[in-house]
């Protein structure tokens, strides 16, 4: 049989006919898929932001408190200052600063705690622990 449009069999339409509304259960199941990694990379994109934005504020901090007029205690509020202004400040409620020997120097170690960030109810639970060094002038 032809027609304007072409060739049609009969057993094509047929084929065809029996087929109808796979598209849709395809396009739900691949788009819920999708959706569900979508989430998942940005659950991990912003536990990494939050992650390296801790180590750098604590980083930042120690350096900051191995200054020739400052104390451990101006460590802790810098480090904590940081982390306020980047993010939030839930994540700056437990900032500890204590003197340690790393490698036979002593040094400035500051060390933050902070809760995972959470993105809905999917993700992981818990605290993510980072610490800062700088070496104290002898």
């Amino acid at each position: 049989m032809f027609t304007a449009a072409g060739c049609t069999s009969p057993a094509r339409e047929h084929r065809h006919a029996g087929e109808r509304g796979a598209a849709t259960v395809d396009f739900a199941l691949i788009g819920g898929l999708l959706t569900v990694i979508f989430i998942a990379i940005v659950q991990l994109t912003l536990v990494l932001h939050v992650r390296n934005t801790l180590i750098d504020a604590a980083s930042s901090g120690a350096r900051y408190g191995t200054l020739a007029d400052r104390s451990p205690a101006d460590a802790a509020a810098r480090t904590s200052a940081l982390i306020s202004g980047a993010i939030s400040s839930t994540y700056a409620q437990d900032v500890s600063v204590s003197q340690v020997n790393r490698g036979g120097s002593v040094v400035l170690q500051v060390t933050v705690r902070a809760p995972i960030p959470v993105l809905g109810l999917i993700g992981p639970a818990g605290t993510l622990e980072v610490t800062g060094h700088a070496a104290l002038p002898s």
